[in-house]
């Protein structure tokens, strides 16, 4: 199983920074880490320079020579990133958090900075590119300046290695209609046609789907049946492992399906599976958690009637597509998309032994919701 490589290029931090002015209103956040640029100390003065990684912008414009000085900073790293370790901050990758505001009837679009270096040269923000599409009726907005006024230049930023600046984008307000949206001209935080869903009726005391006070039943699944439990444990040796028949089948449908309850106490989490054989081995849960556009993290704290974080038996038919429902802690009704994180497991020995690591970036609350239809319980039908 290959390793997860969390700080990787295009690695989705889904980051949540909280407003400060009441008037302002979040409509979406997100972001991505890219590799630091190399960092060259002036002996001399002691100030650490680094010059940006270039952007697509770099053959079409020549420096302007601008030097901004003075760009308002974010105090608290913490709230940008939770987890955040003042000690790591020369780690090779840097975070490129960003947030979408309503605020004093205009759309700011918040570009968050992480100083590698005291001075940093050959950067971009944007120009007459920036720009947000609402994707429902084909209409886009463009910016119209830049704070600071770096706007259609390549430029210089003096400021402090460590801190995290915020450099914002004004568009026109966006209209109550507005939920799903594409943003471009915003290279250096990968904003090309990066597309958004809106954080729209936020309020959590209903959702789209009528749930009353925005939250699932608990969902309930066909038991099934232990063949065999486990004893002596060893991942190595399959003659200890738990065995299972009659589990929660389903209609076939694509692996990859998933579905979410929210419920006040638990979040479940269904994966569709599919038998290949009549009898054939699965493992499920321990380190998997969730991620929301908060940058919260949500443990698994266990699997739906099988084991936890350990390899296990079920007998079948090829072809049988069933449910494993992972538990995790409780999210909140209100957010809309999650990411879904499976660290590699231990090698252990079997045949065709696997036990991959994987990231899905983006789930959609709404759509995964809309799936549990999917998993209602479909008894095997057979005809001979």
């Amino acid at each position: 199983m290959k390793r997860i490589v969390i700080l990787s290029i295009m690695a989705i931090a889904c980051i949540m920074i909280q407003a400060q002015d009441k008037k302002a209103t979040i409509l979406a956040n997100g972001g991505v880490w890219v590799p630091n640029p190399t960092v060259t100390i002036d002996k001399k003065s002691k100030k650490s320079t680094a010059v940006w990684n270039r952007t697509e912008k770099d053959d079409w414009f020549e420096d302007s020579g601008l030097m901004v000085e003075n760009v308002p900073t974010i105090d608290d790293i913490e709230s940008l990133l939770p987890g955040f370790d003042e000690n790591q901050k020369d780690r090779p990758f840097a975070p490129m958090i960003w947030q979408l505001i309503e605020e004093d009837n205009e759309t700011v679009l918040h570009c968050y900075f992480r100083m590698p270096a005291d001075i940093v040269t050959n950067f971009w923000l944007t120009d007459e590119e920036g720009g947000i599409l609402d994707k429902e009726t084909g209409i886009t907005y463009r910016a119209r300046r830049t704070e600071p006024d770096c706007y259609y230049k390549r430029f210089g930023i003096k400021g402090k290695k460590g801190q995290m600046l915020d450099f914002k984008i004004y568009f026109p307000k966006l209209p109550e209609s507005a939920r799903k949206i594409a943003i471009y001209g915003v290279p250096n935080w990968q904003l090309r046609g990066w597309n958004v869903e809106l954080n729209r009726n936020s309020s959590g005391s209903s959702l789209a789907n009528g749930k009353k006070d925005g939250y699932d039943n608990v969902p309930q699944f066909h038991k099934p049946t232990l063949v065999a439990e486990a004893k002596n444990y060893d991942k190595d040796n399959f003659f200890t492992w738990s065995e299972y028949t009659d589990v929660h089948l389903i209609k076939p449908t694509d692996e990859s399906t998933m579905a979410i309850w929210i419920t006040p106490e638990a979040t479940y989490l269904a994966l569709a599976t599919e038998m290949n054989w009549r009898r054939e081995y699965f493992g499920r849960g321990g380190a998997n958690i969730l991620i929301d556009n908060a940058g919260r993290q949500y443990k698994c704290k266990g699997v739906v009637d099988f084991p936890n974080n350990t390899c296990f038996w079920v007998q079948g038919m090829s072809g049988d597509h069933f449910a494993i429902v992972e538990i995790y802690e409780p999210i909140p009704p209100t957010i809309s998309t999650i990411n879904y994180i499976v660290p590699e497991g231990e090698p252990f020995k079997a045949y065709n032994a696997s036990w991959k690591g994987y990231v899905r970036t983006d789930l959609s609350i709404k759509e995964l919701r809309e799936n549990q239809k999917l998993f209602e319980y479909f008894p095997r039908q057979v005809v001979k």
